[in-house]
Parts: structure tokens; sequence; C-alpha cells
């Protein structure tokens, strides 16, 4: 399926995964429900994901056949922007592994999961009309 705006369809990710967040509650310094904490950063990865889609695109990237690894992801991206790709393993090891699948509940490490993913984000909105319709 064809977004019309990939970085608002991006922004609405992360939109919808803070959200999500919010519905974990806080005590002190963690999360309480990792369920809600889980679920909040696979979509605000999934989020990067379109937004580093959309700029392959622009890029010309070549498309991979498949499903796509953080490899391939890494890979492109050290060739377009590497201060891009130091925020993509940031998010990838902070949204992706501990606060997917680890059931990471600290909030400084969620929220600067989600910095890295508005940054990534925010770096398309020049290339799509700045974010209009």
């Amino acid at each position: 399926m064809k977004v019309e705006n990939p970085y608002n369809e991006a922004l609405r990710y992360i939109e919808n995964a803070s959200a999500t967040l919010k519905l974990a509650g806080k005590d002190g310094k963690f999360y309480v429900d990792k369920k809600y904490v889980r679920n909040a950063c696979g979509t605000a990865y999934s989020g990067i994901l379109v937004a580093l889609d959309f700029l392959f695109d622009i890029k010309n990237v070549p498309k991979r056949r498949g499903k796509k690894s953080i490899e391939y992801y890494q890979k492109s991206l050290a060739t377009i922007d590497k201060k891009l790709l130091n925020n993509l393993n940031s998010a990838y090891r902070l949204l992706h592994v501990e606060g997917y699948y680890e059931g990471e509940n600290y909030i400084k490490a969620i929220t600067a999961g989600f910095e890295n993913a508005v940054f990534i984000i925010s770096k398309l909105k020049p290339y799509s009309k700045n974010g209009e319709e």
C-alpha cells in the first residue's frame, strides 16, 4: 500500500505510540504496565521504518525483496547520513530490542528512544512538502 504522505504517516505512528505509552502508567522512574510499553515501542519503531523507506525511495536506494532486516537499514543509511545512522542504532536498541523484546520500562530509556525516532522522522519533513497534504 502506497501512502499519500509518508512523513505524516510516520508521525501518526509516533502519536499512536505516545498515546499507548500514556496507558502504561508511571511509578517513579518506571512505567507500570510493560504490555503498553512494549506495544508503544513496537509502534514507534515501525514509524521509523516507514520514514526510512520513504527516505530510501527519495535517495534511490535499491529496494530489497522480502523482509528487510536492521542490517539493510543500517547499511543503506550509512551511505546517506551517519548522524541518522547513529539515531537509528540508538532507537533500534532502545525501542526495538530493549523496549519491545526485553520489556524495558525505565522512563528515561524509552523517552530517549522516542526522541531518536522523532529526530529521524523530522529529517524527512523537507522531502514531504513540509508535511502538507
